[in-house]
C-alpha cells in the first residue's frame, strides 16, 4: 500500500518544492480511507481541499434529474483533481464515487494557495493539467455521440494511462471488467467483448485482475 509521502516523490512538481514547501503539504495533507462504494466528495459542497488518489481508483460521476448516472472519468492512483472547482470558488459539481478500496489525499485550500503563490512549477503543473483535462472532456463528448462500445472502451482505457495526469502508473492496471464498465458505461459483458477485441487487434493484453497496454497510441486511435 503507498504512502503520500511515496505519492509526492512520484510527483515532479512535489520534488522540486522548497523544504519548507514540501514539509507543509505532507503535515497539513490530510489522509483518509474510503472503501469501494463509499462518496470520496459530493456533489454541492463547498470545495475546501485538493484531492488526490493515493492507492486505489475513483470515478467522477452525476445523476440526471431523471436518474440517469454519468461518468466522466476515472481517477487512478496518483492522480489529482478539483483544481478547477478550487480556483474558481464553486460548490463542486460531481460526486466522487470509490470504485475500489482507496486511500485518499485532501491537501486544503491555503496549502494548495501557497503552492500557487511560491511555486513556478507547481503552477506550470496546474496548467497543464487543466489542459489536459480539458481535452480529455471533449474527447469523451466526441466520442459518445461518434464511436461504438470497443471504441470508447478503448478511449476510456488510454485515458487511464495518461501520463501526466496519472504519473508512473506503468503499462499494467489493476481493473476489473466491472470497473472498466462503469467507467465506460458498458455492462460487463459487453466489456468483456469488447477487451477480447482490443486483445486480438494488439493492443492491450487481458490478465487476471487487470490489463496491460501493448500500445497506448493504438488504443487512442482505435476506431472499431
Amino acid at each position: 500500500m503507498k504512502s503520500l509521502q511515496e505519492m509526492l516523490e512520484a510527483s515532479a512538481w512535489a520534488r522540486a518544492l522548497p523544504a519548507e514547501l514540501r514539509l507543509r503539504v505532507e503535515t497539513e495533507t490530510i489522509t483518509r480511507h474510503c472503501p469501494v462504494g463509499s462518496l470520496v466528495c459530493r456533489k454541492g459542497q463547498p470545495v475546501e481541499h485538493w484531492i488526490g488518489v493515493i492507492d486505489g481508483l475513483v470515478k467522477m460521476t452525476n445523476v440526471s434529474a431523471d436518474g440517469k448516472p454519468t461518468t466522466f472519468t476515472g481517477v487512478p492512483s496518483g492522480g489529482w483533481f478539483g483544481e478547477g472547482s478550487l480556483l474558481k470558488d464553486e460548490p463542486r459539481r460531481y460526486d466522487i464515487v470509490a470504485l475500489r478500496d482507496s486511500d485518499i489525499a485532501y491537501m486544503p485550500r491555503a496549502t494548495f494557495m501557497a503552492l500557487l503563490d511560491h511555486s513556478v512549477t507547481f503552477n506550470r503543473f496546474v496548467l497543464i493539467q487543466l489542459n489536459e483535462r480539458l481535452g480529455q472532456f471533449i474527447a469523451m463528448v466526441e466520442h459518445d455521440r461518434l464511436l461504438g462500445p470497443e471504441a470508447r472502451l478503448a478511449r476510456g482505457l488510454a485515458a487511464l494511462f495518461n501520463p501526466t495526469l496519472y504519473p508512473g502508473i506503468g503499462p499494467a492496471l489493476p481493473i476489473s471488467q466491472e470497473e472498466l464498465g462503469q467507467l465506460a458505461g458498458l455492462s460487463r459483458q459487453r466489456v468483456n467483448q469488447a477487451l477480447k477485441r482490443l486483445e486480438q487487434a494488439q493492443l492491450l493484453r487481458v490478465e487476471y485482475g487487470g490489463v496491460t497496454v501493448l500500445s497506448l497510441e493504438g488504443l487512442r486511435q482505435f476506431e472499431g
